[in-house]
Parts: structure tokens; C-alpha cells; sequence
């Protein structure tokens, strides 16, 4: 049975609505391909923007694309506390009754109601690498990381569907204190 997977690590950025993306980039406004991530379907963006807390600022934050439903600003918990913000752990999507947040654009800024949130740790699974491993969408497993650093990640959702690449999602704050980098293999150990 298979039971070593890839790692990535997520730095901060957002996914942003149409109409945030209107008010700060300009009406019909179309994002700007930098980069594929590792995702089907997911890429890195030209665009960039700034984000204002209450008590501070981070600049220059980069935009995920495609356009989403509702605009999420994924951050680790110290960029929460730089920007003055409430650290919310969340599945991606989860925004209910999380920290909102303003966002300066080139052409216009927008007060976000709700949406930042450190994103919880997760891997996705196209649908026969659930089956290898034997799990299921939204089980919850355990994640060994060998090395000088090594540890246990608890609390890791499995996310299956179709459209995945096999591929483990963890802040950059968790993965530079497991002494992790991007593509490295760690053990699912349930």
C-alpha cells in the first residue's frame, strides 16, 4: 500500500471574488497568468495587492486564480498577528465568522467582511489515490515527517476529488519547523 505523498508549502495569498477583483483592479478587470501551481486548474497571478489591518500593513500580496465565489486571504498566524487580526484555523472555503480585512488595489480598495484565515493543514487526493491509501474525503489523518526536524502533524483533512494532484498543504510557518521543502515525501501514518 502506498504510503508516502509530496509536500508543499503555502505562503500567503488570496483568492479573489469578481467584484473585489473589479474595485481593485478595474472594472472587467482578467487576471494575469504567472505561474501553474500544482493543482489542476491553479495558477499564480501577476496581480498583487496590499492588505490593512488593524495594526498593520502587508504588502504586495499575491493573487490566486481562477476567480472565486467569495474572496479568502489565507495567512500564517504570524502574519494574523502583524496585520492585528484574530488567528482563524479553517478549511479552505470555511469563512463563516472569521476576521475580516481591508484590501488597496491599483484602481480601488475594499473593506473584506469576513474571509482571512490560516488555512488548515490538508491533502488533496484525486480519487484513486484515496483508494491506495485507503482513506476517504474528510478523514482525518496523521502525517509523519522524518529528518533532524522530524514530527507529527496532526489534524491533516483529506480532500479528495477528481480534479487533485496527490500533494500535502502546510503553512510555511509549520513546514520551515518540520524542516521541510517543497516536493519532499512524507509518510501517511493514520
Amino acid at each position: 500500500m502506498k504510503k508516502t505523498l509530496p509536500i508543499a508549502l503555502s505562503n500567503r495569498h488570496i483568492h479573489l471574488s469578481q467584484g473585489d477583483l473589479d474595485a481593485l483592479f478595474g472594472k472587467g478587470h482578467e487576471l494575469t497568468r504567472f505561474k501553474d501551481l500544482s493543482q489542476p486548474g491553479q495558477y499564480a497571478c501577476e496581480e498583487r495587492v496590499d492588505a490593512v489591518g488593524p495594526k498593520g500593513t502587508i504588502k504586495g500580496v499575491r493573487v490566486l486564480g481562477p476567480v472565486r465565489g467569495e474572496t479568502q486571504f489565507e495567512v500564517s498566524i504570524s502574519d494574523a498577528f502583524k496585520l492585528g487580526v484574530q488567528p482563524v484555523i479553517r478549511n479552505s472555503g470555511d469563512i463563516e465568522d472569521t476576521p475580516g480585512i481591508k484590501l488597496v488595489g491599483p484602481e480601488g480598495e475594499v473593506e473584506v467582511s469576513r474571509g482571512v484565515i490560516v488555512a488548515a493543514r490538508h491533502i488533496h487526493m484525486h480519487t484513486s489515490d484515496a483508494e491506495e491509501f485507503g482513506v476517504k474525503d474528510n478523514d482525518i489523518v496523521k502525517i509523519e515527517v522524518e529528518g533532524p526536524r522530524g514530527l507529527i502533524f496532526n489534524e491533516v483533512l483529506i480532500r479528495v476529488s477528481e480534479k487533485f494532484s496527490l500533494e500535502m498543504h502546510v503553512d510555511i510557518e509549520e513546514g520551515n519547523a518540520a524542516g521541510v521543502k517543497n516536493g519532499d515525501l512524507v509518510k501517511l501514518i493514520k
